[in-house]
């Protein structure tokens, strides 16, 4: 029987291990763990009740969302704390800790700067690869550059972003009279390309890419229609942004050296969740579980909003973002999916590479 325990104990240590270096984290606010709390004017915040009411210790982090999100998960999963926002560290002079992993990540980012040149509102993706550089800049000066070369080939870049730049489009009456959908969404991804690149030259070799999910669906946009119905305009540009991410990837592997990449196509399976929500524990699929009005979507989770009690049967925690156990599906999904949906290597495969 002792030896029995000693097996469980050693299987359930052993699945815990740290297995890369670091994980560093680029994105918006399906990741943010807290950068935009670092942001003194910025109204894109999650730092009040009801977020984090199921986040250990009960409490608002800068999560959008009723607890743990998808680099809680991935983190845990790879045996790692989660990353810490960046600001935090900067803010505390605490450059050791970017050997661990730092998220970059910020509610409201897009690839696209917008029009808040100030960066008041949220980190755009070029500014959160400008702070990147200055973490390249300080793991050379402590790794050595051999050090600091090996430290983050090994290590995870995972990229969680697009899905405000397609909410802009479409919100703005001004961009739509402007340029095409399509012309939009190429430079989306030529603009990734480029930023992705950027990432490469400075020492990321492999890269968790994770598709745009089916916005149109999410509470605030069903709340628009009289039926309640996803805005299918929405959601087939996210298709095709997501189609020509894909092929840029590829793209990428043949053109860069040792350029290593999981894909995974967020889209499929969140309509899988919303399609056939009985077989994953899910019963409310369309109205959010805080917030107010119709669908609860009609205003953001807010200190007078109600929420409900079942928060693990509902996919969307406000207008937006995914509850904790959305956000976990999805993770076990990248980490070790079939390659129907996470490819052409899961997460797990790419850090085996």
């Amino acid at each position: 029987m002792g030896f029995f325990f000693f097996i469980i104990f050693f299987l359930f240590h052993y699945s815990k291990a740290q297995t890369v270096p670091a994980m560093y984290v680029f994105g918006d606010s399906l990741v943010d763990v807290g950068n935009n709390n670092y942001l003194s004017l910025s109204f894109a915040k999650a730092n009040f009740p009801h977020n984090g009411i199921d986040f250990p210790g009960q409490k608002a982090t800068g999560r959008f969302g009723n607890g743990r999100n998808a680099a809680d998960f991935l983190a845990e999963k790879v045996g790692l704390p989660t990353s810490p926002p960046y600001l935090s560290l900067v803010s505390n002079k605490n450059s050791e800790a970017f050997q661990n992993g730092v998220s970059f990540a910020s509610g409201g980012a897009g690839i696209f700067n917008g029009t808040d040149e100030v960066y008041r509102q949220s980190i755009p993706l070029t500014r959160q690869l400008e702070h990147y550089s200055l973490v390249h800049e300080k793991l050379v000066q402590q790794l050595g550059g051999p050090g600091a070369e090996k430290h983050l080939s090994k290590s995870l870049f995972a990229i969680v972003i697009g899905s405000n730049d397609l909410l802009g489009y479409f919100r703005s009456t001004k961009l739509r009279s402007e340029i095409t959908p399509e012309e939009y969404v190429n430079k989306m991804i030529v603009t990734l390309k480029d930023q992705l690149k950027s990432l490469h030259a400075y020492g990321a070799r492999k890269f968790v890419v994770v598709g745009v999910g089916s916005i149109g669906c999410c509470p605030a946009e069903r709340r628009k229609s009289s039926l309640e119905d996803c805005f299918q305009e929405m959601n087939d540009w996210a298709i095709k942004y997501n189609d020509g991410l894909k092929s840029t990837l590829q793209e990428l592997k043949s053109e860069l050296k040792n350029f290593n990449y999981s894909y995974f196509e967020t889209y499929t399976v969140l309509q899988k969740l919303v399609q056939q929500p009985a077989s994953y524990g899910f019963v409310e699929v369309k109205a959010a579980c805080c917030g107010l009005g119709k669908l609860k979507s009609e205003a953001p989770c807010l200190p007078v909003s109600s929420y409900c009690s079942n928060r693990k049967d509902h996919i969307f925690w406000d207008l937006y973002h995914p509850t904790e156990a959305t956000h976990s599906i999805l993770t076990d999904y990248i980490f070790n999916g079939p390659p129907e949906y996470t490819f052409p290597l899961n997460m797990k495969q790419l850090i085996a590479l």
